[in-house]
């Protein structure tokens, strides 16, 4: 049976009141009163519940066995900084980072970027995009079993973005014309917090390339052929995990870890 999302809160010695979504879940899935089933606070806390009651759009749970389970969480923190798609493309590109494996999610304004959002005119498009993501974060960790939601960032300019502060030493802009693998900067670097930068359609403007140099980021490429935006982030989040899980398993064997 699938987890689903109930903030915190919790408390075990009362019910606890299911959120709309919740409770619409629960009936499309056709869960019965008193009937068990799995929920997560997407703080990393776990827990059985019991329905007892399910009207409308609410209802009341008995949340027993609370615990901490993050076990689908990897010791090394992703951000996946992606320059805005447009269409639905940020849609699936969010759902997947999260299935595959993202801590952290910055949505990015560049140069080349279709989608406009940054503006002071837009804040109220900015707002609802934002709680749509947010939604769509939720579904995707109830999908894949994670329980602790990917933090999502506001909306911020290319120039915003490399300024700010509190980001890891590790930082890889993706480029076609990068003569570098990220292949080969991982072997060079142990398990730790590092960003993804993507592009959006059309990739970086080799300005943008160069203030991102500048401000510490490697250029390094996913190979041989171009991928689109869609597809970058995803297979540069399984690269990373494909080659440091390797790496800490092997350093479990040798006893470094």
């Amino acid at each position: 049976m699938p987890q689903f999302y109930l903030p915190g809160p919790w408390q075990s010695q009362k019910p606890t009141i299911l959120t709309p979504e919740v409770a619409h879940h629960l009936r499309v899935r056709r869960i019965q009163l008193g009937e068990f089933f799995p929920v997560f606070d997407g703080k990393g806390q776990v827990a059985k519940g019991d329905l007892l009651s399910l009207s409308g759009n609410t209802g009341q749970v008995q949340l027993s066995e609370i615990r901490m389970d993050t076990h689908r969480e990897t010791p090394y923190a992703i951000t996946l900084a992606q320059g805005l798609a447009g269409g639905d493309k940020m849609d699936w590109i969010i759902e997947k980072a999260v299935e595959t494996g993202a801590q952290n999610i910055a949505p990015m304004q560049c140069e080349r970027s279709i989608l406009k959002l940054t503006r002071a005119s837009d804040q109220e498009r900015v707002h609802k995009r934002l709680n749509h993501w947010e939604g769509i974060i939720q579904a995707a960790c109830e999908q894949c079993d994670r329980t602790i939601c990917a933090s999502l960032e506001s909306i911020q300019t290319f120039d915003a973005y490399l300024q700010a502060s509190s980001k890891p030493a590790l930082k890889l802009l993706l480029s076609p014309d990068a003569t570098k693998s990220i292949y080969s900067v991982l072997l060079e670097n142990i398990p730790q917090d590092l960003v993804l930068m993507i592009g959006p359609e059309g990739g970086h403007s080799p300005e943008e390339a160069k203030q991102a140099q500048a401000a510490g980021y490697q250029l390094v490429s996913l190979g041989e052929r171009v991928l689109r935006t869609e597809t970058a982030g995803v297979v540069a989040i399984t690269t990373v995990h494909s080659v440091w899980n390797a790496e800490m398993q092997n350093r479990l064997k040798r006893g470094d870890l």
